[in-house]
């Protein structure tokens, strides 16, 4: 059908089911009884399906009857028009303990054919490690086989006939895995698979990975130099780098993520480079925030938010701050002049002396007070005032 309308069988059965369930569930004579057709399995795992078994119901049915008890399973195949391998194999997986009690009904009548069942000993050995891997560890089937050198499909029939255990184990883990809510990397799905990317998938970013962690690149920028696509590395990192991710935008606790991280504004990488050496150059040489600003090109008021935000220490040296009059004055220029103003609102000596006494500029302190404490000026003539009563009386 694929073949004649020039399409791949497997994308036809995935449009076919996703689609036209129903008539995928019809060809299959499976009823519908949900209006979720999705919900209805056409293939349950572990389980034979309903074409088998109506294919095969006759014949097993025989081969539980006395009446075809003298006849091999393969001669009880041929009487229903049936494949005796494809027959003893369903059997095998699904009615094994038809063939254990018949086999020793026949030993017991003296008409078993004295052909030795089960597992060939060189079978056994040849899948004994293979197993137990499979048993102990998280190991997909495709990967042992791959370890061991061992065919896929017949390490697959030996656990589904000789394992039967081992395969029910599986199932349950798969199925808790698939209830988790969140996929943890390199833990089992639901399909028995891992959760991580494909080799493919790896080598493909390998380069883009690497700029990534080494450099400040934007993801355009890699994405142009190593050739692969911007949203595909964006949807790759944030997938299966997310603590990159994480770290490139300056969040250290994964928790306090945003869900957006569109929407997070922490200090980068890259931003923390463009800023590094002004802010340098500031601890060398305080001054103000518009002057470095302008010899590193950079635009003030982003610097100087910048330095507010993540650098409240160098702040406190070279940029602005409120006084305790409200107004907006100069870190710096507030610790020098601090201990001036106070003995100038406190005392009745004159700015001029305690401006001699402290080392400072009598002009610059002079403007400094009249700017931004009136109320010291106040205060200080008031002193006086009072002093000069004092005298009098």
């Amino acid at each position: 059908m694929a073949l004649r309308c020039g399409v791949t069988p497997g994308a036809l059965g995935n449009y076919l089911r996703r689609y036209w369930r129903e008539l995928v569930l019809q060809r299959h004579q499976i009823p519908v009884e949900s209006e979720d057709l999705q919900s209805i399995k056409i293939y349950s795992t572990g389980k034979q399906n309903r074409v088998s078994h109506e294919r095969y119901k006759a014949a097993v049915e025989a081969c539980d009857m006395m009446k075809y008890i003298d006849l091999n399973i393969s001669q009880v195949a041929r009487k229903f028009g049936l494949n005796g391998t494809a027959l003893a194999n369903f059997m095998r997986i699904h009615y094994e303990e038809i063939l254990s009690r018949r086999q020793k009904i026949r030993e017991r009548l003296g008409i078993n054919d004295n052909i030795p069942r089960g597992a060939r000993p060189s079978c056994v050995q040849q899948y004994t490690d293979a197993v137990e891997l499979y048993r102990t560890t998280e190991m997909t089937i495709p990967e042992i086989a791959d370890k061991f050198k061992v065919s896929e499909s017949g390490l697959m029939q030996h656990l589904r006939f000789y394992h039967k255990d081992v395969l029910q184990q599986k199932r349950a883990m798969r199925k808790r895995a698939k209830e988790e809510k969140y996929k943890k990397r390199g833990g089992l799905l639901g399909n028995g698979r891992k959760y991580e990317p494909s080799a493919q998938t790896i080598n493909k970013y390998a380069e883009a990975l690497t700029l990534y962690k080494n450099t400040v690149l934007t993801l355009k920028e890699i994405a142009d130099q190593t050739g692969v696509t911007t949203e595909g590395f964006r949807f790759y990192l944030h997938k299966w780098h997310k603590n990159l991710v994480l770290d490139h935008l300056g969040i250290t606790d994964e928790s306090q993520s945003p869900k957006d991280l569109r929407k997070a504004r922490n200090r980068t990488k890259r931003t923390s480079l463009k800023y590094q050496d002004a802010i340098n150059s500031i601890k060398q040489n305080p001054r103000s925030i518009a002057q470095v600003a302008n010899e590193f090109n950079l635009q003030p008021e982003s610097f100087r938010q910048y330095l507010h935000k993540y650098e409240p220490e160098l702040i406190s040296i070279v940029g602005m701050g409120q006084n305790e009059q409200g107004k907006r004055t100069m870190c710096r220029s507030e610790k020098k002049y601090k201990k001036a103003i106070e003995l100038y609102q406190t005392t009745t000596e004159d700015l001029k002396s305690i401006a001699t006494r402290l080392g400072l500029v009598y002009n610059s302190i002079g403007g400094y007070i009249r700017r931004n404490y009136p109320d010291a000026i106040i205060l200080h003539k008031k002193l006086i005032q009072e002093q000069k009563t004092t005298y009098k009386q």
